[in-house]
This record gives structure tokens, C-alpha cells and sequence, in this order.
């Protein structure tokens, strides 16, 4: 099932990054990204964060779960979407946390 754009919508609202926060559609489903780096990803109206050490002792009850199949395990944000603040704050930590994005190679 393809998510939907409302519901990836919803997520960016929760963000709240202006400019910041783009997503990208890929099969069916959205690729989240904070400035060129991807963060998360939506799958089947499932948001998926990336797994970092400070975003697994912030999230401290974490369930993972692969987005789709034969990918790795992700955190899978569930009843946290409601607080933004929340989600704000665990976007920050994930983005701080990982690798800068590899220079596109020229054509």
C-alpha cells in the first residue's frame, strides 16, 4: 500500500523545519530528508526513523521494524507523531548524529 501525501504532510507540519525538511517520492512511498541529509522514511503511512545511539537513549522505549521488505530495522514512531516537540527534538538528534551526505558524483 502507497502512502498517502496527506499523511506525509502531517509529518512535515509536526516538524516544523521551514525550508528544512523536504521529502522526495520513491515507489510509492516518501524519503525524508533535513537539508540533503535523509532521515526518515514513509512507508505505508509508518514513519520511519533512521537508528542512532542519542535517538535510541532519547526514544528509550523503541520498537524497530524494517520499512518495507528486506531493509534494515528502523525506528518506527507510532503515538509520539502527536507531540512535536517530541518529534521535533528526535530530528534534531538523528540529523546531528549522522554522516554527511556523499558528494553527488558529476555526469
Amino acid at each position: 500500500m502507497a502512502s498517502e501525501q496527506k499523511f506525509v504532510d502531517f509529518i512535515i507540519d509536526q516538524i516544523d523545519y521551514s525550508g528544512h525538511v523536504t521529502y522526495k517520492k520513491m515507489f510509492g512511498e516518501y524519503g525524508l530528508y533535513f537539508d540533503d541529509k535523509l532521515f526518515a522514511l514513509v512507508c505505508d503511512n509508518k514513519l520511519f526513523v533512521k537508528p542512532t545511539l542519542s535517538g535510541r537513549a532519547y526514544i528509550k522505549d523503541i520498537f524497530e521494524a524494517p520499512p518495507y521488505p528486506g531493509a534494515k530495522n528502523q525506528f518506527l514512531i507510532e503515538e509520539q507523531m502527536e507531540d512535536r516537540d517530541w518529534l521535533k527534538k528526535l530530528v534534531n538528534i538523528t540529523v546531528a548524529e549522522l554522516p554527511e551526505p556523499k558528494p553527488k558524483k558529476k555526469k
